[in-house]
């Protein structure tokens, strides 16, 4: 610790221990109040009030003194005058420090410059804060420390500690929209046997108990399946997945997701979810469909119905109608000139299939181009191996990715439930490692599924969108960090 910060401490250390030769505990116990916010609310001048929270600020003025309660519903001055409060609770007043938690009792009072506050009649305390806060609560200047620290960033950042009940208010709707519409809420497995439902690198357990390896969930979707096949006809999870892969902007290793899933829907059903669900969640949550995005403070509307766009038309509007007639040799020469054109790294080293490279000018090109909300749908069969085929045409797949300001928000299904075609897709994407195909789940496919739609989301990346903000850091309450000094 800084040799400034020790000077600090101990200069809160005597503040403390002159408080307790006063007869003040420095932590103390249960203190029935009210939120400031509901005092501000009610105000009425000349009334009682009991109030706790964090001091913010603290302006001495010998006789009359000013200072600021936050107690996370708000902020609300208190002024501490001589004749207004006892000979000891008034000396008592000097100990206190920015960042000590106090509970206090007043009369409701309006200033000459009209602030509404609280003259202190008495008060205790109920935390002392012996560490300095940051920059006198301007907030930590350093973002990776507002990570690291997440504690103090919310104790002097309101922005941020709105932004995290923002993010509850969202779980809070999500759940009572599915639930007003028959879904019922579930539970499956974090640990499991083997990683399935997406194609993801898992982070690996052991089972002392049961002497056996396990991975942490990659996807709930294979077990929620199961519940389907079972006779719950209409069910969803909020929970967390685990894939130990990269960190960025929109990744995190640990993510909360919400799958759904419907019998007797399709992939028009789960499109109709996404069209009311997140206009609930603007109106109820929010307040505006209209939402600013990103540095640019781009506006997305998410007033439905949204855009249904197929992958095939998004492909032949940038490259030219004669895309897929064309050989590979002419697309390459295409490509690479519309990779010098766009200013984008297509990656063409290597690429030898048509299928590959026209999906990398969709992920490099096209899906960041597509900036208001939009179901790009009929994808080619070979990237989701868990969808049912198109009846008009079996190389795609009956699916939409629903994208927002460039990026995936979730994909959504029209789910298999042939276990003969199944097995078969999963033995493609495993190739050599059969192990990893997922028996017992064929085994419930033949015990037969209903026809079924699902979709599933980030929630980390909704809160993003709906919150305008472009860094999934900040809207994870503890994301994963390198070691502190590495």
């Amino acid at each position: 610790m800084p040799a400034e910060s020790n000077e600090y401490r101990e200069q809160r250390l005597a503040s403390m221990k002159a408080l307790e030769e006063m007869g003040y505990d420095p932590y103390g116990r249960k203190f029935p109040h009210t939120d400031l916010s509901e005092v501000r609310k009610t105000f009425a001048e000349g009334g009682e009030a009991t109030v706790a929270g964090r001091l913010m600020t603290i302006r001495r003025m010998g006789k009359m003194n000013f200072c600021t309660m936050n107690d996370g519903t708000g902020r609300f001055q208190l002024i501490f005058k001589r004749d207004e409060l006892s000979e000891k609770a008034f000396a008592a007043f000097k100990l206190l420090n920015l960042g000590d938690i106090i509970g206090a009792s007043g009369t409701m009072f309006t200033t000459q410059k009209g602030e509404k506050s609280i003259v202190v009649k008495d008060w205790t305390m109920l935390a002392k804060a012996l560490e300095q806060p940051p920059e006198k609560f301007h907030g930590l200047a350093d973002q990776e420390e507002c990570y690291r620290r997440r504690y103090v960033d919310l104790m002097t950042n309101d922005e941020s500690r709105e932004r995290f009940y923002t993010r509850s208010r969202l779980l809070m709707e999500t759940r009572k929209y599915l639930w007003a519409r028959g879904f019922v809420e579930v539970e499956t497995p974090i640990l499991q046997d083997q990683a399935g439902g997406a194609a993801a690198k898992p982070f690996f357990s052991h089972y002392n108990a049961l002497d056996k390896d396990c991975v942490m969930r990659i996807a709930p979707e294979l077990y929620l399946k199961r519940l389907l096949v079972g006779g719950m006809n209409k069910v969803f999870e909020l929970g967390k997945d685990f894939r130990n892969e990269g960190i960025d902007r929109t990744h995190n290793p640990e993510f909360t997701v919400c799958e759904i899933y419907e019998a007797y829907g399709d992939r028009t059903s789960m499109e109709a979810i996404m069209e009311g669900l997140l206009p609930h969640l603007c109106d109820t949550v929010i307040g505006t469909r209209r939402i600013e995005y990103g540095e640019n403070r781009e506006v997305i509307d998410f007033t439905p119905p949204f855009r249904r766009v197929a992958y095939a038309d998004l492909v032949k509007e940038l490259m030219g109608d004669d895309w897929f007639t064309l050989d590979f040799a002419a697309q390459m020469e295409k490509a690479k000139a519309k990779g010098r054109e766009t200013g984008t790294n297509l990656e063409l080293d290597g690429v030898d299939r048509e299928l590959t490279l026209t999906h990398e000018i969709y992920d490099k090109i096209i899906e960041k181009s597509l900036r208001q909300p939009t179901f790009v749908t009929r994808l080619p069969c070979e990237f989701v191996p868990l969808a049912k085929r198109c009846k008009d045409d079996p190389r795609l797949v009956d699916v939409f990715e629903f994208v927002v300001a460039g990026r995936e928000l979730c994909p959504g299904y029209t789910e298999q439930n042939d276990p003969v075609e199944q097995r078969k897709a999963l033995e493609n994407q495993a190739g050599e490692d059969v192990e990893k195909i997922d028996e017992d789940f064929i085994s419930a496919l033949e015990c037969g599924m209903p026809p079924t739609g699902g979709l599933g989301f980030g929630v980390d990346r909704l809160v993003m969108f709906l919150t305008g903000t472009d860094s999934i850091r900040d809207v994870v309450l503890f994301p994963q960090l390198k070691s502190a000094g590495r």
